[in-house]
């Protein structure tokens, strides 16, 4: 029965890892554009989210109405205005662009927030758990993280796919050149790319707060096991990721139940066989 507890927290923990991951598994799967800031925009947000909190006094789930769309804005800025610019065959440009913005944010937010960690409150939802049998509980909010982390996968599949911007998402990603002639812009649509992945960096940065604590050096950290959930599961696959960050979880959780100093090793370790097994991932983007 303890393992049965172990297997359901780790698929739970995968939920935090899928989300953190859907970002940036989204911006390479439409503009191969690895983004080294990535963990570092989940921490901002989660810091966004503070800021709104104690500002407006609301709770961390209604700052969302202002995280997303503020974060939507950044990100359709951002690629309109600078990673556009670094867009070609060779993928470093955009990364070394990214990797100084994480720079930059770490050091804003340590300035303007010193090294002190941080945690946003739900309340008694964050405790409160459903018990399966007397031995087994799930807490209410992992479960709310997976679903909501299942939602988001869900949505963007129906908008990749059941919509005249998803059709223009997939040509613009299989072949940039050939979308311009058919007339796409394909600079917009990199840009609403982009801030769709800021908008869910804004949901998995406010739900990440109320999860666990941050600081602003912090953001390392989630973009590892975020980049690890994408290799696994499968580069540029939004379903994929979700597979790559329930094996993630799964992995960590099994390694902590061996020893808990293995917990972090084991999700390593799980995905440099998979790196070394099936470089491509389990679920490889197929082109349309």
């Amino acid at each position: 029965m303890d393992w049965i507890n172990t297997l359901l927290q780790g698929i739970l923990l995968g939920g935090v890892y899928t989300l953190f991951a859907v970002g940036l598994s989204l911006m390479f799967g439409v503009m191969r554009l690895v983004n080294i800031a990535h963990g570092d925009m989940i921490v901002l947000a989660g810091f966004v989210s503070l800021i709104i909190v104690e500002s407006l006094g609301i709770g961390p789930i209604p700052s969302l109405l202002i995280v997303v769309p503020v974060f939507f804005g950044f990100g359709f800025l951002l690629q309109t205005n600078i990673l556009n610019r670094t867009l070609g065959d060779d993928l470093l440009p955009p990364m070394i662009v990214t990797f100084g913005m994480a720079i930059v944010i770490q050091n804003a937010l340590l300035e303007g927030f010193s090294a002190d960690s941080q945690k946003l409150s739900l309340g008694e939802v964050e405790t409160a758990s459903v018990a399966l049998n007397n031995d087994i509980s799930l807490g209410i909010f992992p479960i709310i993280i997976l679903a909501v982390a299942i939602g988001t996968i869900i949505g963007l599949q129906a908008l990749f796919y059941r919509t005249k911007l998803g059709r223009e998402f997939r040509a613009t990603s299989d072949d940039p050149e050939a979308a311009r002639m058919m007339g796409i812009n394909t600079k917009r649509i990199f840009a609403i790319a982009t801030g769709i992945a800021m908008a869910v960096i804004g949901v998995a940065g406010v739900l990440m707060a109320i999860r666990t604590t941050f600081d602003p050096l912090s953001g390392p950290v989630r973009l590892l096991f975020a980049f690890e959930a994408v290799i696994i599961g499968g580069l540029g696959s939004i379903w994929g990721t979700l597979a790559g960050g329930i094996g993630l979880g799964l992995a960590q959780a099994i390694g902590g139940r061996i020893d808990p100093q293995f917990q972090i090793m084991a999700g390593h370790l799980v995905f440099l066989a998979i790196l070394l097994a099936r470089p491509q991932g389990l679920f490889p983007k197929v082109s349309h």
